[in-house]
């Protein structure tokens, strides 16, 4: 790790010049990694920000700091270089045995209570793959979050009173007539996901073929939110069986929660009924007496999120509705009420019981309307909060954070983090193979990718996406490893299938659409989650072969770099000396790539980052022997170097939620 030694030298720089040249503020100066080793491991341009002030040409001031600085842990020498920088070198053997040895303790971030909200998926039928962005941009922040020290709370927010779920009861009553019993029943079946899933296909289409039914619609949405009948009955029995398939699946992808939210907790536990008369009371909502919102109680969008809304053009569309005229709130008012909650700001609290036990024993809580049970850890109480949610929510996350500020929490509309990606697309070669087919004809054969549509039954499950990639996988791992059980191929295939599914997620840009495509996603070569895998094991099976060879541990290695010559590592050593050091060297800048990325909320920057680890060191293990290399000293610093590139690349995937198999 690079952070700590960026951060003693920060220190040690700023000290200096305090005392070199008497300067009470000194300006905000950088760290930074030079592009090449040869112009030093670390270098800092506070020369050129000082020479106005101090009147002296930067050269000069570099100079005279190189001489003031003095000693710092962990860096062998101070250059001041003729364009004015102080470049650094490091104590290259004591930062990777240091390293091996676990002497450096992580550097830490933010420790304030932080909650990530993602997933939310729909509680009406089988994760599609427009889900997979939301879930592994999400797990990835929470596992980066975590890294860096700071204490998150994962939530997964159940809509288990929308629209969505009004559909299916519909389609369960007036399509296939079916009673609760007999609901109940097909939840307890296997695919029940799926099952609603055509269902909800086929309720859209008979919606479409009379408007008029839209009335049905409604009248079972008012049923849900007000619960005690038959409908909320029935909706509580479809979403307790679909979230549990969607949790099953989404462990299948390593992810997991702390807190299952549902929103009819939120009305039924007076939630929002609180917020909306803070609302009132605040004059942050209306009720509008004229126009088609008449009777509705509105919040006037202000001009930052309107600007991020394209339909808000006319007036009366810069409202938007909070409570609809017959009563019943909309979800953007839940969702204010769920916010204020969040950060312990409603003065109340959730009941909650337990729901599940994920992998590892995690438990996984959820709110409940009933008892609570007095084992419960606290949630909510959060200083930051990630809302993990697509670019189309944009303006109605912007009306969270309006709201908060209307009611005097600048600070926390400030700490409302909207965290948006775009959404995915299959290109036509995925779509084929996945039993897609589309008329050559139509619109959609022109375009360049096949987009999905849940509503429209037209979209990729999941579990149906990670069934294929995992045989396909399987039948490689089978194929290079004849002595593999078909067991031991199915569980290493599951692993690929996982990596090459959140990787492809991960690379893009977020602002950027996927077209994500099976074959360039499992490939072994390139981009891509497999070939990451495959530089970890290969490495692995370096360090196996030495052990197998000539009885010489991880641990023996790491205990025998004391008596080793250190010249494989030095500055003037040969290439080997160099290369070695590259690629040690840009291992350590791991905790370094997560605290940009977290910043940056732009995960495509851990990606590249482990995949070009990964190039330069298999660049590295074709160029210089290790195995056969006949001088012991260097056979160990090279070894040590092999240890450490595999400890950080395991790392890096498993931030991004990919395991590691034994072989491949």
């Amino acid at each position: 790790m690079i952070l700590n030694v960026q951060r003693g030298i920060h220190e040690a720089i700023d000290g200096a010049i305090r005392q070199r040249f008497g300067v009470a503020e000194v300006p905000a100066f950088a760290v930074e990694v030079p592009p090449t080793r040869a112009l030093g491991d670390l270098a800092v341009p506070v020369a050129f920000q000082l020479a106005r002030a101090l009147r002296k040409p930067p050269r000069a001031i570099a100079q005279e700091l190189a001489g003031a600085v003095g000693a710092i842990p962990g860096v062998a020498r101070i250059v001041a270089a003729p364009n004015g920088y102080l470049n650094l070198y490091l104590d290259r053997p004591s930062f990777l045995t240091a390293r091996l040895r676990g002497e450096i303790a992580p550097d830490r971030g933010v420790q304030d209570k932080t909650i990530v909200e993602h997933t939310a998926i729909n509680p009406n039928k089988a994760a599609h793959i427009g889900h997979l962005r939301n879930a592994a941009l999400g797990d990835t922040l929470v596992r980066a979050l975590q890294f860096r020290g700071t204490p998150v709370e994962v939530q997964n927010y159940i809509d288990d009173t929308g629209v969505q779920v009004a559909d299916v009861i519909v389609g369960f009553r007036e399509l296939e007539r079916k009673s609760i019993d007999e609901v109940r029943q097909l939840a307890a079946s296997p695919r029940f996901d799926y099952y609603c899933w055509d269902l909800y296909a086929r309720v859209t289409e008979w919606y479409e073929g009379d408007r008029a039914r839209l009335a049905v619609r409604a009248a079972a949405l008012h049923d849900l939110e007000q619960g005690g009948n038959g409908t909320a009955e029935m909706g509580a029995a479809i979403v307790d069986a679909i979230v549990r398939t969607h949790l099953r699946t989404m462990a299948r992808l390593n992810i997991a929660y702390d807190l299952l939210t549902y929103e009819g907790d939120i009305v039924r536990l007076k939630f929002w009924a609180h917020t909306f008369e803070i609302l009132k009371a605040q004059g942050a909502v209306f009720l509008q007496t004229e126009g088609k919102l008449a009777g509705c109680w509105v919040m006037r969008i202000d001009e930052g999120a309107a600007a991020d809304d394209e339909a808000a053009g006319d007036e009366e569309s810069r409202e938007k509705v909070i409570v609809r005229s017959n009563g019943v709130v909309t979800y953007v008012g839940k969702d204010i009420a769920n916010q204020f909650w969040k950060f312990g700001l409603l003065g109340r609290d959730f009941r909650y019981r337990r729901f599940a036990t994920q992998g590892g024993g995690r438990t996984l809580w959820a709110t409940t309307s009933g008892e609570s049970d007095p084992n419960a850890p606290p949630f909510g109480r959060a200083r930051r909060i990630f809302n993990v949610i697509d670019s189309r929510q944009m303006y109605l996350q912007a009306l969270l954070v309006q709201a908060l500020k209307t009611l005097g929490h600048p600070e926390e509309a400030e700490r409302s983090i909207h965290f948006s990606y775009e959404m995915v697309t299959l290109s036509h070669a995925t779509a084929r193979e996945l039993g897609h087919r589309i008329d050559p004809d139509s619109d959609d054969a022109k375009k360049p990718f096949v987009e999905v549509s849940g509503r429209k039954g037209l979209g990729v499950k999941i579990d149906d996406l990670l069934d294929l990639l995992t045989t396909k996988a399987t039948e490689e791992v089978a194929r290079r490893n004849p002595d593999f059980t078909p067991d031991d191929c199915r569980r290493v295939g599951a692993q690929i299938a996982v990596a090459a599914i959140r990787y492809f997620m991960l690379k893009y840009s977020r602002g950027k659409l996927i077209v994500f495509d099976i074959e360039e996603a499992l490939s072994f070569e390139g981009e891509t989650g497999p070939y990451l895998q495959y530089a970890v094991v290969r490495a692995g099976n370096i360090l196996n072969k030495l052990r197998e060879r000539e009885g010489v541990s991880e641990a023996d290695v790491v205990a025998s770099l004391e008596k080793a010559a250190p010249d494989e590592l030095l500055e003037d050593g040969d290439d080997a000396a160099h290369n070695l050091w590259a690629v040690v060297f840009e291992a350590s800048r791991l905790d370094e790539v997560v605290e940009q990325v977290v910043r940056s909320l732009e995960f495509s920057a851990l990606a590249k980052y482990t995949f070009g680890l990964a190039q330069t060191f298999n660049a590295f293990y074709h160029r210089y022997p290790i195995l056969n290399e006949e001088r012991g000293d260097r056979k160990r610093w090279r070894a040590a170097g092999v240890a450490y590139v595999r400890a950080q690349l395991t790392r890096a995937l498993d931030l991004m939620g990919i395991d590691v198999p034994a072989r491949m």
